[in-house]
C-alpha cells in the first residue's frame, strides 16, 4: 500500500469559513496563440519549459485532488490546446478517474476537428472564451483572424451534444453594443452565454472605470431585450457543487444567460475551488497572491506526493475571503499580481 493509499480517501476539506473544497482549476500552460489586449503585454515572459508541470506530474496532482474529495477538475491555460499532446493528458486523466467531472476551458481556435475525440474520451462540458461575435472586432481584440475557426468549433460542440458555455469578458465600449447578438446566440442555440465582469489583472493597463460593465447593468439591459427567468441562486449551502454564475433561462429560447460578478457582487461565501498554476503553485483564492510551491516538493526525492497532499490540505483549510482582500486594496490596483493566463483562468 502506497503512502497516498494510507491517507484517508476522499476526505473532503472544510475551510475555516465552513466552505467545502470540491473543484480544482488546473492550468497546463501559460502560453496562448491569441494576443488579447486585456491579457497580453509586449514585455510578457512565458514560464520556461523546465518549470512547467510535466504531464505525469499533472496526473499526480489530479490523483491527489481526488484524495481530497475534489470531484470537478477544469483544465485551463493560457490555451490548453497549444500544448503538445494535450489530448493525451485528457485521455489519461479520464482513464484513471472515469467518474471525474473533467471540463476544459479553451479559446476554441484549435478545437475544430477534435470535438468528437473529446466526447469519446468522456468530456461532457466545454467552456469557450469569446468576447465578440463580430469577425472584424475579433481581430481587434485578439490580434488574430481566427473567428471562423472558433464559430465552426462551436457548431461542432453543439452537434456532438457536449454542454457548452460561452464566456465573454464584459467591457463597456468594446462589446456592450453586442448584447442583442449575444442574447440571440443563446436564444437560438443550446448553450449558456455568460458575461464575466472585467477585472484588472497583473499589469493590465486596459482596465478602467469607463470600461467596467457591471453585471447589474448587463441584467437590466438584457431584461429589456428578453424575458428572463432566474434558474440558479447561491442558497445551496457551502457544499453546493455549482459555479459562480447567476443563470437565467430565456423564455422561448434554447439557451441561457449567465452573469459572473466577482467585483460588484462577490460569491466568496460559496467558493469551492482551488487553482494550480502551470508552474505548480497552488492558489486558494484568485484575489490572493499567496502561493504554495508544490512543484519543488513533487520533484524532491525525499518529499513527493505525500508532502504535496499535506500542503494542499493545509492550504485549503486557510482559504481567505476574497472580497475582504479586494476591499483592502487601493482603488484602481489590480485584483491580483499576475495576469490571468499565468494563474489559470
Amino acid at each position: 500500500m502506497t503512502g497516498i493509499e494510507r491517507l484517508h480517501k476522499n476526505e473532503r476539506i472544510l475551510d475555516s469559513h465552513g466552505r467545502t473544497v470540491s473543484y480544482l482549476r488546473l492550468s497546463v500552460t501559460d502560453r496562448c496563440n491569441l494576443r488579447c489586449a486585456y491579457c497580453f503585454s509586449k514585455d510578457i515572459r512565458f514560464i520556461d519549459h523546465q518549470s512547467i508541470l510535466r504531464y505525469e506530474e499533472l496526473l499526480t496532482i489530479v490523483d491527489l485532488a481526488k484524495e481530497l474529495g475534489i470531484r470537478k477538475v477544469r483544465l485551463t491555460g493560457g490555451e490548453p490546446f497549444v500544448r503538445k499532446d494535450f489530448l493525451w493528458l485528457v485521455e489519461h486523466i479520464l482513464a484513471r478517474h472515469p467518474e471525474l467531472d473533467l471540463r476544459i476551458t479553451t479559446n476554441a481556435t484549435l478545437l475544430a476537428g477534435k470535438v468528437r475525440t473529446l466526447k469519446e474520451l468522456g468530456v461532457t462540458h466545454l467552456n469557450v472564451s469569446l468576447d465578440t461575435l463580430d469577425p472584424r472586432k475579433f481581430v481587434d481584440i485578439t490580434g488574430r483572424d481566427f473567428f471562423r475557426q472558433v464559430r465552426s468549433a462551436l457548431d461542432e460542440v453543439m452537434a456532438e451534444g457536449i454542454k457548452l458555455k460561452v464566456n465573454a469578458v464584459a467591457m463597456r465600449g468594446v462589446n456592450d453594443d453586442e448584447l442583442p447578438a449575444f442574447l440571440a446566440l443563446a436564444r437560438d442555440n443550446p448553450l449558456d452565454m455568460r458575461f464575466i465582469e472585467f477585472m484588472p489583472m497583473g499589469d493590465d493597463d486596459l482596465w478602467s472605470d469607463m470600461r467596467y460593465w457591471p453585471a447589474s447593468d448587463i441584467l437590466r439591459q438584457a431584461e429589456e431585450l428578453a424575458e428572463l427567468v432566474p434558474v440558479q441562486s447561491f442558497d445551496g449551502g457551502p457544499d453546493a457543487d455549482r459555479g459562480p454564475a447567476r443563470v437565467y433561462s430565456i423564455k422561448g429560447g434554447k439557451g441561457r444567460l449567465g452573469l459572473i460578478s466577482p467585483l460588484s457582487d462577490h460569491f466568496c461565501g460559496t467558493c469551492n475551488r482551488l487553482r494550480i498554476t502551470p508552474d505548480g503553485k497552488l492558489r486558494t483564492c484568485l484575489f490572493s497572491d499567496r502561493e504554495y510551491r508544490l512543484l519543488p516538493m513533487l520533484r524532491h526525492p525525499n518529499l513527493g506526493p505525500e508532502a504535496v497532499l499535506r500542503a494542499m490540505r493545509l492550504a485549503s483549510t486557510r482559504k481567505p475571503l476574497g472580497y475582504k482582500l479586494l476591499a483592502a486594496r487601493a482603488k484602481g490596483h489590480s485584483v491580483a499580481g499576475k495576469r490571468m493566463s499565468a494563474i489559470g483562468g
